[in-house]
């Protein structure tokens, strides 16, 4: 848009902040494509600037690195050293809780309460056993945000959330891995594995109930 004297008009506030939304939401979907963990950073550090939020940011990294959930290597280090990989998926979930707590995260399926009090009930015996992605799509259906790509062969991180922001988020990790190419098998899995699920915890260990194989590859790490 232009002025009277035909000079352009400079954005406004809401325009910018509206911009920087739905950046941060199709960059937490797809982290890998807009630059990976520094990239969620660096739009994080502009929303909460846009939004006055500044501190709750600043307290909200102390926190994470309180509860060891953000390392040197920040928080793709975290899940490496709890089972030595860290993907921008898993990392995304992480930031897609403040996201939630201050309104930023726009949630493409939002759990009734029953559906959010029946995955509360279920998601520890859920990992009782080790689990596809097709079949935990199927038990608890579609997510409420889905962080990776498509593409069976690499890993992806299933949010799943209430509609009231104090509800905790429930991050599901899935892991796959390309092989030598050399080999007849692709990929380990023929669709991503459950490691495991994460919700509520004082320290980032204690959030997570481990599958079967999260266990296995917690033990290799």
């Amino acid at each position: 848009m232009t002025d009277a004297n035909g000079r352009r008009e400079a954005r406004t506030g809401e325009q910018v902040r509206e911009y920087l939304l739905a950046e941060i939401n199709a960059a937490l979907r797809r982290p890998g494509m807009f630059g990976g963990e520094i990239a969620l950073r660096i739009y994080f550090d502009a929303m909460a600037f846009a939004d006055d939020r500044e501190q709750a940011w600043s307290e909200e990294r102390g926190s994470l690195q309180a509860r060891r959930a953000f390392l040197s290597t920040g928080t793709r280090g975290a899940f490496e050293s709890l089972w030595g990989a860290g993907t921008d998926d898993m990392a995304a979930s992480v930031y897609a809780e403040f996201a939630h707590r201050h309104g930023w995260l726009h949630l493409d399926r939002i759990l009734s309460r029953d559906e959010y009090d029946e995955l509360i009930g279920v998601n520890k015996a859920w990992c009782e056993s080790d689990r596809t992605l097709g079949q935990t799509l199927g038990m608890f259906g579609p997510p409420s945000v889905y962080c990776g790509g498509t593409n069976p062969y690499f890993p992806k991180t299933l949010v799943y959330a209430a509609g009231h922001s104090r509800d905790p988020l429930f991050c599901f990790h899935f892991w796959n891995e390309l092989l030598d190419s050399r080999t007849d098998q692709t990929a380990l899995y023929n669709e991503p594995m459950l490691l495991a699920v994460r919700g509520e915890g004082s320290d980032f260990t204690d959030s997570f109930a481990f599958t079967p194989a999260g266990t296995n590859r917690r033990r290799g790490a």
